[in-house]
């Protein structure tokens, strides 16, 4: 329960689900009618004592109900959470910066699906957190399932512990191959110019080598290599393992005209994943996860540690804005 005075309230949606009997994810609505400048002092005022901690034992908090309109109210409403903001340096999706600090989520076609993942989990450099916003609410679908990852690593090892133990020793390389310029029809069709914020290729092959990336370039792109990587971690703040990969993205997702998926991601050692595991861990993904349909207004708060999501297809209109934070 908030304290007196508290802007925040807890709220229960019916889509929520109790794992190890926390509610997942948690929601928040406002307690009084206001105005937006109060919930940007709420949040300065009650993001250590109230927020944070939900954060910590629900993995997301969803503020539903409160005054956010445009980008512009998304992004006071980020930086009064007091993160530090991270560039999107190594990531894949096509993205456009809104304003400050936001930006938009995937902008791959609406009917294409976008496989669970955590953010930016095939570089060593990821965001610790992950806000949404919702600006436009969809026509249909377009949701954004998020799954806890502890729970998916507790499964898969129940399920598959030779292919956890291997995974967990040798890791997951990650390749993808870019064009130049961005291609919007794919959901991985970021091109090497805006993944590493230069049209410089030697700039480019420094900021690959500061996160352990190889490239090899071609006559109209680059191939990189990332990895091995660790496909499992160890979440210190809450002191369990946890299924930190896009390794059912990469293997299901990341095709276009110049990728195929059942090569864009291998064991450490180079062989190849078995594709019946793979589609396992997407059933149990699946199975696990929540999926809250988006109001106009919404913004989402996710630790980036603690839980996978994806995105539903849908029928546009659908505008949802995306800032990662260190």
């Amino acid at each position: 329960m908030a304290p007196a005075g508290c802007l925040f309230q807890e709220a229960a949606l019916p889509e929520q689900r109790l794992v190890e009997g926390v509610a997942f994810p948690a929601v928040l609505v406002p307690s009084a009618a206001a105005g937006h400048d109060e919930l940007v002092a709420a949040v300065r005022s009650w993001r250590a004592s109230l927020v944070e901690p939900l954060v910590g034992a629900a993995g997301a908090v969803l503020l539903r109900g409160f005054p956010a309109r445009t980008a512009a109210d998304f992004d006071r409403a980020v930086e009064a959470f007091g993160y530090e903001e991270l560039p999107y340096v190594g990531g894949a999706a096509p993205r456009t910066n809104v304003v400050g600090r936001v930006f938009t989520a995937n902008e791959s076609p609406p009917d294409q699906k976008i496989p669970f993942h955590h953010e930016m989990a095939q570089v060593p450099k990821f965001p610790s957190k992950l806000f949404f916003f919702c600006e436009v609410e969809p026509k249909s679908g377009g949701e954004t399932p998020i799954v806890l990852s502890h729970y998916v690593y507790k499964r898969m090892k129940e399920k598959f512990p030779e292919f956890v133990e291997k995974l967990e020793k040798d890791g997951l390389i990650y390749t993808r191959v870019l064009g130049e310029g961005d291609d919007p029809s794919s959901p991985i069709g970021r091109g090497w110019q805006s993944t590493f914020l230069t049209k410089d290729r030697s700039i480019a092959e420094e900021r690959a080598a500061m996160l352990g990336m190889k490239l090899e370039w071609t006559d109209d792109g680059v191939k990189t290599v990332m990895g091995p990587i660790p496909a499992v971690k160890w979440d210190e703040s809450r002191r369990r393992k946890i299924w930190f990969n896009s390794m059912v993205a990469a293997y299901t997702g990341w095709k276009d005209s110049r990728n195929d998926p059942v090569k864009a991601v291998t064991f450490g050692d180079g062989s190849p994943l078995p594709a019946d595991v793979i589609a396992e861990c997407d059933k149990i993904l699946e199975e696990e996860c929540v999926a809250i349909p988006w109001q106009q207004g919404d913004i989402l708060l996710i630790d980036n540690w603690a839980v996978l999501h994806s995105r539903r297809s849908f029928e546009p209109p659908r505008r949802i804005l995306a800032s990662l934070c260190k």
